[in-house]
């Protein structure tokens, strides 16, 4: 039996809805972020589960105990759910130890002293501040903080543990830090985490699968491998990573790859291209081209025999990073990214090729 079960959830707000009728099911011990832009309703999807807001339609249950319904005239108090809930806003309480904050919840279900000692030290210990449980929260820095609240949620061995952003008010470097450290804490606790973020590369880093939402819908729930390989549609392919999305009209998949025809010849004729079709694409109908920037071999003089799906461009701009060179290259009336793991001194208008294998290319439905 999965932990969490959404069914045909709804909520609105006035004529807004901000969560459009999803299902969602989420097995015990899971990692399962919920990914996408501001206004998508990942949010308020979470707020749902945790009994901050009344949905207008649909059910919610926990290991088989129905929490929330609408139809059934059901809904547990925040408190009744057995969730632990991690913010963006740490919400630590000043006037408090580190000891007493991560206690509180053990206190309020009267836990004996013994049982408070124990499980407020061992969740101290689990997340590395043993040697700070006397210390106010005042004097703690972010991370530390953020660590607090998270020993405060998992004290108690919730059913759940649900993210709100947490991770948004550090800094990079540590932000970086605290993501391998949440994902080796989960591992280890082995609490069923729903986690709420706009940050790809947290999403793909830390979870088990990866839900991306759009406009109150779900687009795609996938690991995250797939998620950035195959994505369902376009949406999906430009919010996850970086990606070049290019209309054509689709030809045929009766061969090895599929193929379709874009105009991306010189003098912007037709050529055809070949790639991985979407289940979802069919004989003559407008699809779009999805290949990511590190995908893209970019050569100086035409390529050599064999190389597929060769296309050529010019230099607009290039844009060094370190560790790689980001170029854009314009194709007909297209510009097209490149990524580059290596310098070369590359001029604008400078005439380059450049091609990519059809493997690691998507043709997606419109």
């Amino acid at each position: 039996m999965s932990t969490v079960q959404i069914q045909s959830l709804v909520k609105r707000f006035g004529k807004e809805v901000a969560v459009a009728g999803i299902d969602l099911n989420i097995e015990k011990g899971e990692f399962v972020t919920l990914l996408g832009p501001s206004g998508c309703g990942k949010t308020t999807t979470l707020r749902c589960i945790a009994g901050l807001e009344h949905p207008d339609e649909g059910e919610i249950s926990i290991s088989g105990e129905l929490i929330t319904s609408v139809e059934k005239d059901i809904f547990l108090n925040p408190e009744d759910r057995n969730l632990g809930m991690v913010f963006q806003s740490y919400a630590v309480w000043p006037h408090m130890t580190v000891f007493d904050n991560v206690a509180f919840g053990l206190k309020i279900r009267r836990a004996s002293r013994n049982e408070i000692k124990e499980k407020t030290n061992k969740a101290l210990e689990l997340v590395g501040l043993s040697n700070v449980a006397d210390r106010y929260t005042t004097k703690l820095s972010g991370g530390q903080r953020q660590r607090v609240a998270l020993a405060r949620a998992i004290v108690y061995r919730p059913e759940v543990i649900l993210f709100d952003e947490p991770l948004s008010n550090l800094d990079a470097k540590l932000r970086e830090q605290m993501r391998i450290e949440l994902v080796r804490l989960q591992q280890e606790v082995g609490i069923t985490s729903i986690y709420v973020t706009h940050d790809q590369t947290e999403a793909l880093v830390m979870s088990d699968r990866v839900v991306v939402m759009d406009k109150g819908i779900i687009q795609q729930i996938d690991n995250p491998e797939k998620i950035y390989a195959k994505p369902n549609n376009s949406f999906v392919a430009n919010f996850i990573g970086v990606a070049n999305l290019i209309e054509g009209e689709f030809l045929s998949d009766s061969g090895e790859w599929a193929d379709a025809k874009f105009p991306l010849g010189e003098g912007k004729k037709s050529i055809n291209l070949s790639a991985v079709c979407n289940d979802s694409v069919h004989k003559g109908q407008k699809v779009i081209l999805s290949i990511r920037p590190e995908d893209i071999t970019l050569y100086l003089e035409t390529p050599p025999d064999g190389t597929t799906n060769v296309l050529v461009g010019e230099i607009i701009e290039t844009v060094y990073q370190g560790n790689l060179l980001d170029c854009q290259v314009r194709v007909g009336d297209h510009e097209i990214a490149v990524q580059m793991n290596h310098f070369e001194q590359l001029l604008t208008s400078q005439k380059v090729f450049i091609g990519f294998s059809p493997e690691h290319a998507l043709f997606l439905a419109e």
